[in-house]
């Protein structure tokens, strides 16, 4: 999913405004270098993703998403409920 240079520039506002504040945790599944798809036409794209990475910790999970793995289970479940008896 993409968004627009609005969405862009409201993100970008609100980490701005924490920036000095408090500190912001952000969970994503797009690493940074992706970010330019998720707003493609945002200029300010970088100076986001800077502000967000001055003074950070980045932590990667590489790991299975543990909402795909539930979307699965209870996909698994309602075949074997809707499967003849």
């Amino acid at each position: 999913m993409s968004y627009g240079n609005q969405h862009a520039d409201l993100f970008f506002e609100v980490v701005t405004r924490r920036y000095e504040e408090r500190p912001i945790v952000i969970s994503t599944n797009k690493p940074f270098a992706e970010w330019g798809e998720v707003f493609p036409n945002a200029s300010c794209v970088v100076t986001l993703i800077d502000r967000l990475v001055h003074r950070s910790e980045i932590i990667a999970i590489n790991a299975d998403s543990y909402r795909l793995k539930e979307a699965k289970e209870r996909a698994q479940r309602k075949a074997k409920d809707r499967a003849p008896k």
